[in-house]
């Protein structure tokens, strides 16, 4: 599984880590109220850790500082951010396909940049690289969007399938269909191993909540 991922980000290995997770035999149709009181859980969680945080202080919460000043020098805002907070101030974490409500649990628990991917859609070997501003590809809402000089992206044979400040795409997305599952795990510097790797801990077990007879294939974080 190693040779499915090329790390050609060269002198900018230092700058940003990834974690992956593959698991096959998933299942991503409507599985009751499985995940239902673990989102409830988290909900709650969060609204009492952080129900009376300001904005700065919640900028300065790790790891979601390291992408703060990631974002920063591209005059962006952490997507993740503003999620955070509409939870915060009460609204529900909205439903999804398991596999992608998943993620997004695993995502606000631990405030690191995650992309789900239909591996049986991914032409490989995943080439991890610097973006020239050059590329294009479908953003999952359907548009064209270009990518930003020097952000850190994920491509496969066919296109882009990530990237940091523009998200993921429409080309490999998750659909009802999906079968076998890619995460990948976006991590700027500062961002520890063991951080990485208990999120996709984190998003094995809740896949696991709808896919009792899931299997983890593959589970890795590379780092400089």
């Amino acid at each position: 599984m190693m040779s499915m991922i090329q790390n050609e980000l060269g002198v900018n290995a230092k700058d940003c880590s990834l974690g992956i997770l593959i698991m096959e035999g998933v299942q991503n149709t409507a599985c009751g109220n499985r995940l239902a009181a673990i989102k409830h859980d988290l909900e709650h969680s969060l609204r009492e850790k952080y129900g009376h945080a300001t904005r700065g202080e919640l900028k300065a919460l790790h790891p979601i500082d390291t992408y703060v000043l990631y974002y920063k020098k591209f005059g962006h805002t952490y997507h993740v951010l503003p999620q955070l907070e509409s939870v915060i101030k009460g609204k529900a974490i909205p439903d999804g396909l398991p596999l992608v409500e998943a993620m997004f649990l695993a995502e606000l628990k631990n405030m690191l940049l995650t992309a789900g991917h239909d591996l049986d859609q991914i032409k490989s070997p995943l080439r991890f690289i610097v973006s020239t501003g050059q590329e294009s590809y479908a953003s999952l809402n359907g548009r064209d969007v270009t990518t930003i000089d020097g952000d850190i992206m994920i491509s496969d044979q066919e296109g882009i399938i990530s990237s940091i400040l523009r998200g993921p795409d429409l080309r490999t997305a998750i659909t009802e269909q999906t079968s076998r599952v890619i995460y990948t795990v976006y991590a700027p510097l500062g961002v520890e191993e063991q951080v990485i790797y208990q999120h996709l801990n984190d998003i094995e077990s809740y896949v696991l909540e709808c896919s009792v007879k899931a299997v983890t294939c593959f589970k890795h974080v590379s780092q400089e």
